[in-house]
């Protein structure tokens, strides 16, 4: 019986998460991808992604000025994904091509289309710019690298010098005439040989004097793409972007930024049977990457300003609402005011609405609702005024004017919200006596009798009950100390703890590798299949590195064999390791399913630092 029953709780629950998987199965889509960038004579990638198996048909566009060199191959990859009790599989069928372009240009590949789940599928166009190769030699610096055997890596154990052609900074504006309080886009771009191996990159922006700076946030993660730049091809990524307000007229000079960039380079190991596999290690090399200072002519605002000018400079439109025309007296009304527009929308300061002289005016508030897009700032500014009438009557509030500068036509314009007719009626209790002008500047004024009765509180409260000089008094004035103790102590105990930067390292190494990791999985995607074992051996060799505390210069395979037999880790685990750097180390050169092979390691490496995880303490 017992039997029984849970046979027919089994068939329930397969039931179930067979129901849930049709229910939420996903959208059948067809799509395409290839590099934006590259370059004649290269061999790159053309894929096809289908997440269904149920396909037939599949063409391919007409691939004019490209030619084939294999495909398509077929891949198919299949995922199932619990979420909220939820059951999706996930089946994604991949065709690939390998081309290559023998000739510069722009080429547009049509969509490719297929028939699947009964339905037929276009997928998105492709358009591929194709860069000429290097017109200029390469630099002493790069002919040393490109030498074979070990003179090259020689050179790089002794100093490994990165030349200023193969990696360096450009600071660019987007204009270098403009008016006071006009925006200008400051944007800072790395360059680097595809051959560097930039692993880091900082600075401290510099102080820019007269000058209202805004950094726009960009992606953490940079991705690289390649461009030309005087006669050779670069990858390049734009690093940090900044909206400038010139504050005064004259020569504004940005200042030059010197920026530090890290780069892993490959230092051959002394080892006999290493050297012949063409295996070593690395070490970090920091190269000082100074940009040239920039220029700018600020001009000054031309004359006819008004009263109505509050510093507005760009392209702005204005609009008002009330929250209501019919109110009794002692009544709040609403007016808003939204400024919208494209300029410096910060620093424009806050329009005096002029309202009727008995009424109570509450200083106005302000919500910024502006974002930075496209190098400018853009958005709206709202200014609330609230009021309150005294008297019953009819009044009129009249239109806010709001002038700016307008530096597409170098004029300036004026705008104008409504004007609004206010009827008061009597409120209960009948008017106030008394009113209240700008209540911020505590500007009082009194009406009718100056002096108003009060009525006696018919009890009074003892003076012994007060609040003040009473024990929670007192325990209240002590609370703050008690807390700056502890969060004094708090502070020195994070600060020496961050003084050991080897505990530091030990501690950091599992995230760090982690997001090693993680990045070698996206290289894995997108088919780079050298920079993904790069980022392999990065992440094994840091990792050890950060754990067993060995200094970079002496990351060596027997330094950390020896290390990890120290560490009590298993004579396995130990072959594992060696096992996989090989396997990374060879991978890039051998011939076979590049993408399979790539999956198999990555799950090995993810596996072995688990393990070493758990194992070294």
């Amino acid at each position: 019986m017992n039997i029984l029953k849970k046979t027919g709780k089994l068939l329930a629950l397969v039931v179930a998460v067979m129901i849930s998987t049709v229910a939420f199965a996903d959208e059948v889509t067809f799509t395409a991808s290839a590099p934006k960038t590259v370059v004649v004579g290269e061999r790159f990638r053309i894929t096809y992604k289908v997440n269904t198996r149920n396909y037939k048909e599949f063409r391919a566009p007409e691939m004019n000025g490209i030619s084939i060199l294999a495909g398509p191959s077929t891949s198919t990859s299949s995922e199932m994904v619990i979420s909220n009790g939820n059951v999706t599989n996930s089946t994604t069928v991949t065709f690939t091509y390998t081309v290559v372009c023998e000739e510069a240009g722009e080429f547009t590949l049509d969509g490719a289309t297929i028939t699947a789940e009964k339905e037929k599928l276009k997928s998105n166009s492709l358009k591929i710019k194709v860069l000429p190769p290097d017109e200029r030699p390469a630099s002493s610096g790069q002919q040393r690298q490109g030498q074979s055997g070990g003179s090259s890596r020689q050179s790089q154990a002794q100093g490994g010098e990165i030349s200023s052609d193969e990696l360096f900074m450009l600071a660019t504006v987007d204009k270098t005439t403009v008016y006071e309080q006009e925006a200008i886009l400051l944007s800072f771009k790395v360059y680097k040989s595809p051959s560097v191996n930039l692993s880091s990159l900082s600075t401290n922006m510099p102080d820019i004097k007269n000058c209202n700076v805004q950094e726009i946030e960009l992606p953490q993660q940079h991705e690289f793409q390649l461009e030309r730049y005087n006669g050779r091809n670069y990858a390049t990524t734009l690093w940090s972007q900044y909206v400038l307000f010139p504050q005064q007229s004259g020569e504004l000079e940005i200042p030059s930024t010197t920026f530090t960039g890290v780069v892993m380079q490959e230092v051959p190991s002394q080892d006999i049977f290493e050297m012949f596999f063409n295996a070593g290690r690395y070490v970090e090399v920091k190269k000082e990457l100074p940009t040239k200072a920039v220029k700018i002519n600020v001009k000054s605002l031309p004359s006819g300003k008004s009263s109505a000018y509050y510093g507005g400079v760009g392209d702005f439109s204005i609009s008002s609402t009330i929250s209501s025309t019919d109110v009794k007296a002692n009544e709040a009304v609403t007016v808003k005011v939204v400024l919208s527009g494209t300029g410096n929308l910060k620093l424009v300061k806050t329009p005096e609405m002029k309202f009727p002289q008995d009424f109570d005016i509450y200083d106005p508030k302000v919500e910024n609702k502006y974002t930075i897009k496209g190098g400018r700032q853009t958005g709206n500014k709202v200014f609330e005024y609230l009021v309150i009438p005294r008297h019953a009557g009819q009044y009129t509030i009249p239109a806010l004017e709001f002038q700016y500068f307008d530096t597409k036509s170098g004029e300036y314009r004026t705008l104008k919200t409504d004007e609004y007719q206010l009827n008061v009626a009597k409120g209960e209790g009948g008017d106030a006596q008394t009113s209240v002008s700008y209540v911020s500047k505590e500007d009082l004024k009194y009406v009718g009798q100056d002096v108003r009765f009060h009525a006696t509180p018919s009890r009074l409260k003892q003076q012994d009950d007060l609040f003040f000089g009473s024990m929670p008094f007192y325990l209240c004035l002590a609370l703050p100390v008690v807390l700056l103790l502890i969060l004094v102590l708090l502070s020195r105990k994070r600060i020496a703890d961050n003084a050991n930067q080897a505990k530091v390292r030990v501690r950091k190494a599992s995230s760090a590798a982690s997001r090693r990791l993680k990045s070698a999985r996206k290289l894995m995607n997108e088919g780079r299949k050298n920079e993904f074992y790069d980022e392999m051996m990065r992440a094994l060799f840091g990792y050890v590195g950060d754990k067993l505390s060995i200094p970079v210069a002496e990351l060596s395979r027997d330094n950390i064999e020896k290390s990890l037999r120290e560490h009590n880790v298993t004579d396995t685990l130990i072959q594992n390791f060696k096992s996989l750097l090989d396997d990374c180390e060879f991978a890039r050169f051998a011939p076979g399913d590049d993408s399979a092979r790539m999956d198999r390691l990555y799950e090995q490496a993810s596996d072995v630092i688990g393990q070493m995880e758990n194992t070294i303490k």
